[in-house]
């Protein structure tokens, strides 16, 4: 009885490892969209503007695990030094902080790439903080 058991298992379970198996060494087509880092280094910098009567306080910047921090911060607008991404670096990524003049005050992070500003993230209200990431 039990030998019985056991062949009706080993047949009902194999063609199922078979299947999964079959299933998971499948060359998957959707994978090809997702691109290595470019080899190409890059130039980069961040800007924050903060609305009329709001004041900029800190910001934290950089790319991969290369980043900065500015303290002390005060004023509408904020920029920062313009930075070398060498090729192969996956994302840059800059998140910064101010205090807004009343509720509906806005703060604005944008990251520039060679020149062209490709990514922007925003907040509102009267405390701020923005973030923003672009993957190359």
């Amino acid at each position: 009885m039990k030998n019985n058991f056991f062949k009706k298992i080993h047949f009902r379970i194999f063609p199922l490892i078979a299947i999964t198996l079959l299933l998971a060494s499948c060359s998957k087509k959707g994978d090809s969209n997702v691109t290595p880092p470019s080899k190409a280094s890059h130039k980069v910098y961040f800007k924050a503007t903060v609305s009329a009567g709001s004041s900029i306080n800190n910001a934290a910047y950089g790319y991969d695990a290369t980043q900065t921090s500015a303290t002390s911060l005060s004023g509408t607008t904020w920029t920062s030094p313009e930075l070398t991404a060498p090729g192969g670096t996956v994302e840059a990524v800059c998140s910064v902080g101010a205090t807004g003049a009343n509720a509906s005050s806005t703060l604005t992070v944008q990251i520039f790439v060679d020149g062209t500003m490709v990514k922007q993230g925003t907040a509102s209200g009267q405390i701020l903080a923005a973030n923003v990431t672009y993957s190359f």
